[in-house]
């Protein structure tokens, strides 16, 4: 189970990275960084998807935890059973 769950994170990451094209010129440099921060998923976002899924395993949960970011991260981790 947790092999499945770090595969969903290690795609998850893959894909942020893959989407945050670098260019050697300057101007397309600081647009592409604006952007990537501006509309790019945070680290956050992808803690909170992959705690969910691995304790409710629903999308619609995963998507929604997702939004609320690091505050279902903390949540999780205060809630969490040993």
């Amino acid at each position: 189970m947790t092999r499945k769950v770090f595969s969903f994170a290690f795609i998850l990451f893959a894909i942020c990275f893959i989407s945050a094209q670098t260019h050697t010129d300057a101007e397309s440099t600081n647009k592409i960084t604006n952007t990537v921060t501006q509309t790019g998923i945070g680290l956050g976002s992808v803690i909170a998807v992959v705690c969910s899924w691995d304790r409710n395993r629903s999308i619609l949960w995963a998507i929604i935890h997702g939004i609320f970011g690091w505050l279902y991260v903390i949540y999780f981790a205060i809630s969490r059973k040993e």
